[in-house]
């Protein structure tokens, strides 16, 4: 039988999407009973600055909260940590923890985010080789990083150049340590951003010092237990006292899919299906954050992406949702990445697998101050600006007036 209606409304999840997700339906209903349930020994947090400044000890530790210790407690919130969802049961409105107890839900959020990716070679048991996704990752990577930076020596292997192998690589560069980036094109980033901009990011790690190598990783070499080196196919031998593995993530969507919920296809981005309020197949079930499968009335396709605010506006969007809301979820993917001096930030979404999509820069790439536009027919598909700065409202005009905009104008995007 369905819970009741008296139910509470239950959050699964303990990243930046459950944060904003319980945030907004507190903002509009105060008294609803809510249940946070995160397997993680924290409140939920932000993980951007996990590879950046709180990696390098440059940021208070409160940096990756976006609610406040004693907001849970003033706001009534029921938040439940070091516990884990192992069964969801729809029919029921009821979630089973992993000591056997159950609860009942009225409305049910998954914001379960994602798992990353380990290499599945010899050696990636040894100790010393990581991968990094939560806070307690990031506490240990630190703790690893910094007495090596202050003593002036440690080898670091980084392995995967997309954004979180290259944030890695450059926060381990910055605190002084050699470092190596193994990635499988020929410039970081390629697969996302093409080579032309892959090339800007693959000069900026060069010059600080960084060594790149491309090519498949088939071991990790070890000594009494501890990593030592990093051997590639073509027999490259990689010194290393630490390595991190950064070759993407899984989503989280094994509950859901035990529980009959209807998943993305893979060739679509995966995930789980939902509409544009996000809910699921599922009664009274809503997805938000990097397991949401979205679909985006402006590209006319689903969407499942995997940053920052991503989560954040699919976590208010689902909080507002499981109150009644019934707007369609309309936000433009955005992103964004700081490496040394280069900022960036991101806006739009361009198929990575279509090969139909054309290049136009404004500003100088040599000079580290641009803006790129991904066009397909003469329409922007997205825009990415790199050391320029309050221009993403002007791209995202661009992207959502359909036109077909002349090269000239964009090239004088940037004055």
């Amino acid at each position: 039988m369905p819970a009741s209606s008296t139910a509470p409304v239950v959050v699964v999840g303990g990243g930046l999407a459950a944060a904003r997700a319980v945030e907004a339906v507190r903002e509009q209903d105060a008294d609803v009973d809510l249940v946070v349930v995160t397997s993680e020994g924290h409140r939920p947090y932000e993980r951007p600055p996990l590879s950046k400044d709180y990696l390098r000890g440059q940021a208070e530790p409160d940096v990756i909260y976006p609610l406040k210790a004693g907001w849970w407690d003033d706001h009534a919130i029921d938040l439940r940590t070091l516990t884990t969802v192992v069964d969801l049961a729809p029919a029921d409105h009821e979630v089973t923890f992993a000591d056997g107890s159950t609860l009942g839900y009225s409305r049910l959020l998954l914001a379960t985010g994602s798992t990353p990716r380990a290499l599945q070679v010899p050696g990636r048991s040894l100790i010393g080789v990581h991968t990094l996704r939560t806070v307690d990752d990031a506490d240990l990577l630190a703790g690893l990083l910094l007495p090596a930076s202050l003593e002036g020596e440690g080898k670091v292997v980084v392995v995967g150049d997309g954004w979180i192998g290259t944030e890695v690589a450059a926060s381990a560069r910055m605190l002084g340590l050699d470092v190596c980036l193994v990635g499988q094109t020929e410039h970081p980033l390629q697969a996302t951003l093409g080579p032309e901009l892959g090339s800007l990011y693959g000069r900026v790690h060069d010059e600080r010092g960084v060594l790149r190598h491309r090519g498949d990783v088939v071991a990790f070499t070890g000594e009494s237990g501890r990593v030592k080196g990093v051997e590639l196919a073509d027999g490259t031998h990689l010194e290393a006292d630490l390595v991190v593995m950064g070759v993407g993530v899984t989503p989280n969507v094994g509950i859901a899919s035990a529980a009959g919920i209807e998943l993305r296809s893979r060739d679509l981005g995966g995930g789980i299906v939902v509409d544009g309020t996000l809910r699921t197949s599922a009664p009274d079930v809503f997805a938000a954050g990097d397991i949401a499968s979205v679909p985006s009335p402006h590209y006319g396709r689903p969407l499942r992406v995997e940053h920052w605010a991503v989560a954040q506006d699919t976590g208010a969007h689902a909080g507002r949702a499981m109150l009644g809301d019934d707007a369609a979820y309309d936000v433009l993917p955005y992103f964004f990445s700081d490496q040394y001096d280069v900022g960036m930030e991101y806006k739009g979404f361009v198929d990575p697998r279509a090969g139909d999509t054309e290049v136009v820069i404004s500003g100088s790439v040599d000079d580290r101050e641009l803006v790129a536009f991904w066009l397909r027919d003469g329409e922007v598909q997205a825009g990415m600006a790199v050391n320029v700065w309050d221009r993403m409202d002007d791209v995202e005009e661009l992207i959502r007036s359909r036109r077909q905009v002349p090269r000239a104008e964009l090239e004088a995007f940037t004055g």
